[in-house]
């Protein structure tokens, strides 16, 4: 069976090239969050294997984000995503928790590679 990954990202194109990505893995998009408040809203429910989480978005940030569903579900598995790919964010974000940092742009075997990292730890 298929891992659940829900992508949280403003971005449709992102979530879309995230699905695309994903194709023929072992990894399905099962839910699409436009924002950290949908994001938090729906984990209950979609109960994701694994979060795609963008950092910049309106409202609350990707960190929030991160921080108030592991605050709330300390076993969620987490990567952050974001273009942002400097020291102080990959240690702000693994502070929070997050399992793993991607650097957009990015490619499948970077996608698989924070995924897998994800799961195991």
């Amino acid at each position: 069976m298929a891992k659940r990954v829900m992508v949280v990202d403003d971005s449709r194109v992102q979530e879309v090239q995230i699905r695309n990505l994903l194709d023929g893995t072992d990894y399905e998009v099962a839910h699409y969050c436009r924002s950290g408040e949908d994001a938090l809203a729906a984990y209950d429910e979609v109960k994701p294997d694994v979060v795609t989480m963008d950092i910049i978005m309106p409202g609350m940030d990707g960190l929030e984000t991160a921080q108030a569903i592991l605050e709330e579900y300390p076993d969620a598995r987490i990567v952050m995503v974001s273009s942002l790919a400097y020291e102080d964010t990959f240690e702000e974000a693994s502070s929070i928790g997050a399992k793993a940092f991607i650097a957009k742009p990015f490619e499948q075997e970077a996608l698989l590679a924070a995924l897998n990292k994800a799961l195991e730890g």
